[in-house]
C-alpha cells in the first residue's frame, strides 16, 4: 500500500505521520508527502514530492502508485489561493487518481465551517444530515465545494471515499491562546471585535477569562478537538471499508463551555472570568457516527484540554506557530 498525504508539513500532518509509521497496521505501508512551502526531514518509508497540488505534473509524480490519498491541505481566508490550492487541486487529484487501477480510498478532512459552527443557530444536535449552511467566507465556502466534489466523484466515478468533518483543533497550548487577550491571540473572535477600548483593557490588566455568551445569554458552546484524537480518527477511517463513502463529525464528546472553561481557572486561584455578550450561537456537533461506525473515542475533554494547554512548557526549539489565522 501506499499512502499520499498532502499537507503532511502542518498541524495535523505533522501529527499524524509518526502516528501513523508506528501503527503496526500500517507496518509495510510506504508514504508519499506532497510539499510545497516546506518539507520534511529524511526518515524510512517517507518520500516526499515538491511542488503545488495545483500542478498537473507535481500530482502525476505524486499519484504514482499511490492506493489511498490523505488530503489535509488547505487554505484559510486566502482568495488569492483558494481556487489553485482548495478547488483546482482537489480536481487534480480526484481526476488523475480516479484513472489510477490502484486506487482504493480518497480521505478527506473537512471542517464544521460547512455547516456554520458558532454562525448559525440549530435546534438539535449538529448531524451528517444537516445541510450544508456556511458562513461567510473564502474558507466555509472552499469546504462545502471540497465536500460537493469528492461526493460526486464517488457517484460519478465509482470512488471510495471518507470525508472527516472536524471542529477547532488544539495542539499544545492553542486552547491557552485562544483565551489570550493580547496580540497573542489565536483565533477568533478578536476581543476588539467584542469590546470597547477601555474595557479590554481592564481586563488585561485583571488577567481575566474571557467567558463568551451566546445570543441568549447562556454561556456559548464551540465545539473543538484535539489534534491526537482527531490523528485517531483519521487511523480508524484509513482503509476500512465502513468509512467508504461516508461522512462522519469528529469532535469532542461535548462542545467547550465557556462558562464552564472560566470555572476550572477560577477554581486555581490565579484569574477571575469576565463574560463578554455575543452574538454566536452555541452548536453541539454530533459524533455518534463516528464512534459507532469506526469505534473511534475521543480521549480528551473540556479538563484534559486545559490542563494540557496551561502545562505546555515550549522548549527553544519549538517556536510558536500558528499554522493559520483560526
Amino acid at each position: 500500500m501506499r499512502l499520499l498525504i498532502t499537507g503532511a508539513t502542518g498541524k495535523v500532518g505533522q501529527a499524524f505521520l509518526p502516528a501513523f509509521l508506528s501503527d503496526p497496521r500500517f507496518a509495510v505501508w510506504e508514504v508519499v508527502a506532497l510539499c510545497n512551502n516546506r518539507s520534511l526531514a529524511p526518515q524510512p518509508r517517507v518520500s516526499v514530492v515538491k511542488g503545488s497540488v495545483a500542478d498537473p505534473e507535481v500530482v502525476v509524480r505524486a499519484l504514482d502508485g499511490v492506493t489511498h490519498v490523505l488530503h489535509l491541505a488547505a487554505v484559510k481566508e486566502t482568495p488569492d489561493q483558494a481556487i489553485d490550492v482548495a478547488l483546482k487541486g482537489l480536481y487534480l487529484l480526484l481526476d488523475r487518481f480516479c484513472r489510477a487501477a490502484s486506487r482504493r480510498q480518497f480521505l478527506l478532512l473537512s471542517g464544521d465551517c460547512v455547516v456554520g459552527h458558532i454562525f448559525h443557530g440549530y435546534r438539535e444536535p449538529i448531524t451528517e444530515q444537516a445541510p450544508r449552511h456556511a458562513y461567510r467566507g473564502v474558507y466555509a465556502l472552499t469546504k462545502v465545494l471540497e465536500e460537493t466534489m469528492l461526493e460526486q466523484f464517488g457517484i460519478q466515478e465509482g470512488l471510495d471515499w471518507t470525508t472527516l468533518r472536524a471542529p477547532w483543533i488544539m495542539e499544545k497550548d492553542d486552547f491557552r491562546y485562544a483565551l489570550a487577550l493580547g496580540e497573542d491571540q489565536f483565533g477568533g473572535p478578536s476581543w476588539e471585535s467584542l469590546l470597547e477600548e477601555d474595557e479590554l483593557t481592564k481586563i488585561k490588566q485583571e488577567h481575566a477569562v474571557p467567558a463568551l455568551r451566546d445570543g441568549t445569554g447562556a454561556y456559548l458552546k464551540r465545539n473543538f478537538i484535539h489534534v491526537d484524537d482527531l490523528v485517531a480518527a483519521v487511523l480508524a477511517a484509513l482503509d476500512n471499508p465502513a468509512a467508504f463513502k461516508q461522512l462522519f463529525n469528529v469532535a469532542m464528546d461535548r462542545p467547550v463551555d465557556y462558562g464552564d472553561v472560566a470555572s476550572f481557572l477560577e477554581a486555581t486561584g490565579e484569574h477571575i472570568r469576565h463574560d463578554i455578550p455575543t452574538p454566536f450561537h452555541s452548536n453541539w456537533l454530533d459524533n455518534s457516527k463516528a464512534r459507532m461506525v469506526l469505534g473511534w473515542q475521543p480521549e480528551i475533554d473540556l479538563g484534559g484540554l486545559v490542563e494540557r494547554a496551561w502545562k505546555y512548557a515550549r522548549a527553544p526549539d519549538d517556536p510558536r506557530v500558528i499554522w493559520y489565522p483560526g
